[in-house]
């Protein structure tokens, strides 16, 4: 639980620093108690250690992220974490941040498609539900 905190922490912070840091570290205890309790969560280890993880809640990919000094290594982390959460669900929705254009790029790449937009209730910031398989 730790590590798969950890990762979503620091991950957050990067991927979404039009948000302040003082958000995320105020969403841990949720995160931990309540959010990935009620999901189903996987772990990518490497290095004998976990360094990302995916939680699927439902029909939603909840949350997908790699640790930071593991993205873009070409290691293909993400993709094999976003491969394995699609083959477990016949149809997946996620929600991105219309502003962490990285991610929505790369969902793009996996065969999601934008089906609304809206405001996220948390953060006030515009965000799309994509899903895959439509």
């Amino acid at each position: 639980m730790d590590s798969v905190l950890e990762i979503w922490l620091n991950a957050s912070v990067k991927a979404h620093d039009f948000v302040s840091a003082v958000f995320w570290e105020s969403q841990v205890e949720n995160m931990r108690n309540i959010y990935i309790p009620a999901s189903e969560t996987y772990v990518y280890e490497a290095e004998s250690k976990v360094v990302g993880f995916y939680a699927l809640y439902e029909n939603s990919l909840a949350a997908i992220f790699v640790s930071p000094e593991f993205q873009g290594k070409g290691k293909g982390i993400g993709k094999q974490l976003l491969s394995h959460a699609k083959a477990q669900r016949a149809v997946l929705s996620l929600s991105v941040y219309k502003e962490n254009q990285a991610s929505y790029q790369f969902y793009l790449s996996q065969g999601f498609q934008v089906v609304s937009e809206q405001l996220d209730d948390h953060t006030g910031h515009p965000e799309y539900t994509m899903s895959s398989g439509i």
